[in-house]
Parts: C-alpha cells; sequence; structure tokens
C-alpha cells in the first residue's frame, strides 16, 4: 500500500488567461506554501525567475526545451487522447499519450493528463498509470464516484492521483475520498484565499489530529534554578496553541505558547517556554529532547483541540532560570500513571486546562490540564512496543 503526502498544484496553464493573471496564481502558490505550478511549455522560465516551486508543465511535441528552460515533470494528454482531442483507441497499446509515457517514464518525472468524459476514460486514466509517475484527472460533469473508482484502482501502483479541484472545499473532500484519498489536488481558481485554505487543508491532513485527554495534578513544587529552553518558532500561535512536552514520553502536557498579553511582559506568539533541556517534545511521530532543537528543524504546534499544524524553529533560548515541579496523574491502559513536567517558574509559563490555560504560579491540586497519552515506549524518540519504566 503506497503511503505518501498530500500535494497541492495550481493551475495556470493557457485555460487561465493572459500572463499577469497566471503570475498571479503563481505567486499566491509560491508564498502560500503550494507543491507545483501547471502551466505551457513556454512559461517554464518565467516560472523559474519567480521562485522555487516545482513546476509541470504540459508537451505537445518531442522537442527538448533549451537547457534551463526544462520543467520538473512533463505532462501528457492535453490536445489529445486526454482531453477529447483524439480519440481513445480500442487497443491502449495504440495510444499515443502512452508512448510519450513510456518514453520519457524512466528518465524523466512524467504525468499523465485525463480529463474524465466517460466510463472510457476513467479506465484510460488507470490503464496510462503504469508508466505515470502522476495521472492528473480532471471531473467535467461528475463529483466524488469517477474519483473513487480512480484511487481504488490505483492504491496499489506507484503513480499518484492528482484531482482536479476549485475550491478548498474540494481539496478536502479529494483529500478524504475512501480511506486514503488523492494524493494530491490541482487548484483552478482566481480566488487567492481559496489557495492559501487549501495549502491549510492539505497541512492539517497530513499532520492529522492528536488525541488529548485530562490529568489531574498531585503535586506542584518549586525548584532550584536550572537549565530551561524557550522554543520561537517562525509561526504566531493563537489562544490554546502549544506544545506537547513531558518527562515521560507516555504522557506529554500541552505547554501554552506565550500568546496571551501579561501584566509583566508583551505577548509572544511565537514562543513557547517548553520546559527544562533534558524533556521530551513531540515533533511529528517521534520526541526529541528540548536541548536538541534548532534552528531550522520543525516542531509541532498542537491546539486544545487536538488540531495540529508543523512550525519551523527559528531560535532556541536556553538560560538558567526558576524551575517547578509538576506532577498529574492521567489514565492509560486501564490504571492510573504519574507522569510530570518540569517548567520556568514564572507567570507567563502556563499549561493548557480543559477550558482555559493555567499559568504554573497558580497550578494547585486536583486541577486538570490536557495531555497527550500513548501506550508505547520511545526508543531514540521512535515509539516501540516495549517495557520502559521513566520515573
Amino acid at each position: 500500500m503506497k503511503v505518501k503526502g498530500k500535494e497541492i498544484w495550481i493551475k495556470a496553464d493557457a485555460d487561465v488567461g493572459t500572463w499577469e493573471e497566471k503570475k498571479s496564481r503563481i505567486t499566491t502558490g509560491l508564498e502560500s506554501g503550494a507543491d507545483a505550478v501547471l502551466v505551457e511549455e513556454a512559461d517554464v522560465a518565467k516560472v523559474k525567475e519567480l521562485g522555487r516551486i516545482n513546476i509541470a508543465a504540459f508537451s505537445f511535441s518531442s522537442e527538448e526545451l533549451e537547457e534551463g528552460e526544462e520543467a520538473d515533470i512533463v505532462v501528457y494528454g492535453k490536445s489529445g487522447e486526454g482531453d477529447g482531442t483524439k480519440p481513445i483507441p480500442s487497443e491502449i497499446s495504440d495510444s499515443s499519450v502512452l508512448d510519450a509515457l513510456k518514453r520519457t517514464f524512466d528518465s524523466k518525472i512524467n504525468a499523465g493528463y485525463v480529463e474524465i468524459r466517460g466510463k472510457e476514460y476513467e479506465r484510460f486514466a488507470v490503464n496510462i498509470a503504469d508508466y505515470s509517475n502522476y495521472v492528473i484527472v480532471i471531473g467535467k460533469d461528475w463529483k466524488i464516484i469517477p474519483l473513487e473508482n480512480i484511487i481504488a484502482e490505483l492504491q496499489h501502483k506507484e503513480a499518484k492521483v492528482i484531482a482536479g479541484v476549485q475550491s478548498a472545499e474540494e481539496a478536502r473532500t479529494a483529500f478524504d475520498t475512501l480511506e486514503y484519498g488523492a494524493d494530491g489536488v490541482l487548484l483552478d481558481t482566481d480566488d487567492m484565499s481559496e489557495i492559501k485554505k487549501a495549502v491549510e487543508i492539505k497541512e492539517a491532513s497530513k499532520m492529522g489530529a492528536i488525541p488529548l485527554s485530562t490529568a489531574r495534578i498531585t503535586k506542584v513544587g518549586e525548584l532550584e534554578m536550572g537549565d530551561r529552553v524557550c522554543v520561537d518558532t517562525c509561526s504566531l500561535m493563537t489562544l490554546g496553541e502549544g506544545m506537547l512536552v513531558g518527562s515521560q514520553s507516555f504522557a506529554l502536557f500541552l505547554v501554552h505558547s506565550e500568546s496571551e498579553e501579561s501584566p509583566y511582559v508583551a505577548a509572544r506568539p511565537f514562543r513557547v517556554n517548553a520546559g527544562a533541556v533534558y524533556a521530551y517534545v513531540l515533533v511529528g511521530e517521534k520526541t526529541r529532547y528540548l536541548s536538541e532543537l534548532k534552528s531550522g528543524d520543525d516542531v509541532l504546534i498542537v491546539n486544545a483541540e487536538g488540531s495540529a499544524r508543523k512550525g519551523v524553529v527559528g531560535r532556541v533560548k536556553i538560560e538558567k532560570r526558576p524551575l517547578m515541579l509538576v506532577e498529574a496523574e492521567v489514565e492509560t491502559g486501564g490504571e492510573k500513571r504519574k507522569c510530570s513536567i518540569i517548567l520556568q517558574n514564572a507567570e507567563t509559563i502556563k499549561l493548557m486546562g480543559k477550558k482555559k490555560p493555567i499559568s504554573v504560579v497558580d497550578l494547585k491540586e486536583g486541577d486538570e490540564v490536557l495531555v497527550h497519552v500513548t501506550e508505547v515506549a520511545r526508543h531514540f524518540g521512535i515509539a516501540v512496543e516495549e517495557m520502559v519504566i521513566e520515573k
């Protein structure tokens, strides 16, 4: 079974209009974090001048582009069998699109383009997948059923399915179709906000939801000085968002960002004062020690509902500060277990409660805070099925 990250492609070919109209889509895609743009061969060099992004380009001939103008992905099928300009042959081996895909399959990243105009076009899309890195399917008079059929047929093949959509919500539907969804979408819209929303939906679908449980505080105590870590990210966090940190890998506390105003210091919504240097922090499917984080690393930003998104570390600040031990009790595997975290002793450091953030200086026995509980141990940050005792 193939497992791949989702992709957002932006449609900016001849159907869009003038170069300025195409350029508007491309630059928004670049700024929003789209994965690729689909253009004409003649526009490849212009796109490269705008910034770095994967470029897919339609090929209508066998002529090679000049050096530096070649696309990252060559696309066959438009103005041919893929869009009805030429009829689909009764024998797939007679297809000119299939022939072009075969010729390029071992030397270039390629894609087959198919507009679904009937059942025969569904079969055509499936048949060309063996010699395609991507199969781009554009629905004309349909919504979900043909896409379901194609995804089901191609789930055991390496070709990625890119579904044509016209809005962020259609992108969400394509990503959710069947169990695995489309591998990506080709977004055709002049609404720049829809491009941004689609990228956000892709990121959310990639990260998934983080299950959160409630832990009851059993002890809060002041400690001596120690080294604590502030993680400054390249993202602004809002109320309810923070990072999952803890002393034990089976239970990680939702440490709130410094996104709330304080009588003592200004809000720093890009920062999580995450805890002592030894602590684990969840960065995806793995944990890392806070002391290991550095500029450019990925981290996981999680909110009180468990929604997760990726963040990038801009700076890590390790400084000596007075510390505080927080111990709690959480139910896991049918039994109650103790877990803990050591944080800086300051009013601005907060754990996320069931309804609102609670400052560590206000925490008391019986308070409830949110934690992420796992049933597995970790070896070098990777989840493993073995017994590990952490106190």
